[in-house]
């Protein structure tokens, strides 16, 4: 039957002893992980050593394995930093400075809740967490597969709910007119069309032309949710000569559509229109700002905020089915005009 781990072992020397058969056991590891041997005792029969090296773990002085989290550490980087790029390499050495806590721990003595203390003292930093976590998961891994411990606590890691942050800038007064002063470039007038408008930059690339209404000047798009789907958008007065004008020069069904005359898609209008657009004119803005930003300035202005939020989308309506009156068309209309 085999010893369990840390033990120790019985073995016969070479050559001719009158003791032959040795007892060793593990007193530790060094920094790059080997064990560290000892001989307890050297014995004329296999049968007298091996009561010898029971005797020696009943009286509990058989080591404890006491590798530590560092140590494992360099073990296992040597080998992993020769398989990953220098930007992995990077990441791996950030989430191992984050949990200094552990570095001098044996791994036999890691528990969870000295885990998740590292793990919770990043607080909001949840992709800092997904790597910390991936890293002590491979140090248990890895002493587990050597027989260093006989638990991996490291999948009772709890990273808890990712919270997403995004910081909202809205165009400044300075930027939209700088963006009426060039018009005589490329999809500026896209931009401004979102920023008077409020639809996220989906539903503009999804507005046909049988959708603009020009006598009343109105478009009927929207999507996402039943509040936001084909809602009723009236046109600012100073973006009607742009609507008009893509409607002149357009030979597709869609308002704003591709080089095929196809219907445009987001990253096609995001990285290949908007980002060098916002480079150009020295613009520091993502493409939600745009909906911010009419928001913003309807807000701002004091307009109706029920009327706001028809506009955009974000009203609850008891049917979903919506049905518009002229009224209900000039109200909002007024509302959409109280901005320059």
């Amino acid at each position: 039957m085999k010893n369990p781990n840390g033990y120790g072992t019985v073995f016969k020397l070479s050559g001719t002893r009158r003791k032959p058969y040795a007892v060793q056991v593990t007193i530790g590891y060094d920094d790059q992980g080997k064990q560290l041997r000892k001989f307890v005792s050297y014995h004329t029969s296999k049968k007298e050593a091996l009561e010898a090296l029971a005797d020696y773990n009943k009286n509990n002085i058989k080591y404890t394995n006491k590798v530590t989290f560092k140590q494992i550490y360099n073990i296992w980087s040597v080998k992993k930093f020769d398989e990953v790029g220098e930007s992995a390499i990077k990441l791996y050495e950030l989430a191992y400075k984050h949990c200094t806590e552990l570095h001098n721990l044996a791994m036999s003595d890691i528990r969870t809740k000295d885990l998740q203390q590292v793990i919770d003292k990043l607080e909001d930093k949840y992709d800092m967490k997904k790597k910390l976590k991936y890293l002590i998961s491979q140090m248990f891994d890895y002493s587990m597969k050597n027989d260093l411990i006989v638990r991996d606590y490291s999948k009772y890691i709890e990273l808890g709910k990712k919270t997403k942050k995004i910081e909202r800038t809205v165009f400044t007064e300075l930027e939209i007119k700088k963006l009426w002063d060039n018009l005589d470039m490329e999809f500026v007038d896209t931009v401004l069309i979102l920023i008077y408008t409020g639809f996220r930059i989906g539903e503009l690339l999804n507005v046909k032309i049988k959708d603009i209404n020009l006598k009343d000047n109105y478009i009927i798009g929207g999507s996402k949710t039943e509040a936001g789907k084909d809602r009723l958008v009236p046109l600012h007065n100073k973006i009607i000569p742009l609507i008009i004008n893509r409607i002149k020069n357009n030979n597709s069904d869609y308002l704003i559509p591709n080089f095929k005359n196809n219907k445009m898609s987001y990253s096609n209008y995001y990285r290949e229109k908007f980002e060098p657009l916002m480079k150009a004119l020295n613009m520091e803005h993502r493409i939600h700002d745009t909906r911010h930003t009419f928001a913003s300035r309807l807000n701002t202005a004091g307009a109706n905020p029920t009327a706001i939020k028809n506009i955009i989308g974000h009203a609850k309506y008891e049917t979903t089915e919506k049905v518009y009156t002229h009224k209900d068309i000039e109200e909002l209309k007024k509302e959409i005009n109280i901005v320059d």
